[in-house]
């Protein structure tokens, strides 16, 4: 399988994470939830990246490093950096006790949205997809 072929997985992958976020969005209060959904999104938009580049893809969940490692292949990424570091936290600390506050609101949802959209945006223009 070539690897825009297997990039485009991780974009459909990504797309419903975001797609399902979306949704819930609209339709819940488990805010931590919708925002764990665009930071899942985001992360298989970096990964289709990284595959579509022939870079290592490694078994990670930290989008900071996902973007250190696209930045290899793609300088441009670096317009994502606050975007990454904005969705990193909510794989931890809406997935798992932490004995840190964490706010979750409607608010934070809608820009959760905002950033994993920009790295959709760019990965797939990027990728000609």
């Amino acid at each position: 399988m070539k690897r825009i072929e297997i990039a485009r997985e991780w974009i459909d992958k990504a797309d419903e994470d975001f797609g399902f976020a979306s949704l819930s969005l609209e339709q819940t209060s488990y805010f931590s939830q919708v925002c764990f959904h665009f930071q899942q999104a985001a992360e298989k938009y970096l990964k289709a990246l990284i595959v579509a580049h022939d870079l290592e893809l490694r078994r990670i969940h930290n989008l900071m490093e996902l973007f250190v490692i696209s930045k290899k292949a793609v300088p441009e990424v670096d317009s994502l950096k606050e975007s990454c570091a904005y969705l990193n936290p909510f794989y931890i600390d809406t997935r798992y006790p932490v004995h840190w506050p964490g706010h979750y609101d409607r608010n934070v949802a809608l820009e959760a949205k905002k950033h994993a959209k920009k790295i959709a945006d760019f990965v797939k223009r990027a990728l000609g997809i």
